[in-house]
């Protein structure tokens, strides 16, 4: 009988599949945070009042452009990508809250705590072989 799943685990299970999926993977994850942190670092001031008109303080603003930025080209590169998933996946669930927890953005909430579950994901699985985490743990 003809399984889709096991036809999809035979692709996956090989060695050069699981190492370019978990490149496309971390590529996907790292674009958002890199285009938002750098999106924030451009629009510098008017993130600050959007921020501290939702009651967080602006001051927090180099923080989150440090974890945005900082953690999404870690993950793109694969350099602590477990510690920077984790930490990425934290952010997106207090986020999530802080921003998005109204009923009129429930798709960015949402979108937010699915983005920190991928993320928990990878902090489990690691970076895959093309990381620099993989270079230097060989």
């Amino acid at each position: 009988m003809f399984n889709p799943n096991v036809v999809v685990k035979n692709i996956v299970n090989q060695p050069t599949a699981q190492a370019v999926l978990a490149l496309f993977a971390r590529i996907l994850m790292a674009y958002i945070f890199i285009v938002a942190g750098y999106g924030k670092l451009t629009a510098y001031s008017a993130t600050v009042g959007y921020m501290e008109a939702m009651g967080v303080p602006g001051a927090m603003l180099p923080l989150t452009i440090f974890v945005e930025l900082g953690g999404g080209l870690a993950l793109l590169f694969g350099f602590q990508a477990r510690f920077a998933a984790l930490g990425l996946g934290i952010f997106s669930i207090i986020t999530a809250f802080l921003f998005h927890g109204g009923a009129d953005d429930a798709t960015n909430f949402m979108k937010n705590i699915a983005m920190a579950g991928g993320l928990f994901y990878l902090m489990l699985y690691g970076a895959g072989k093309f990381s620099i985490d993989h270079a230097i743990e060989k």
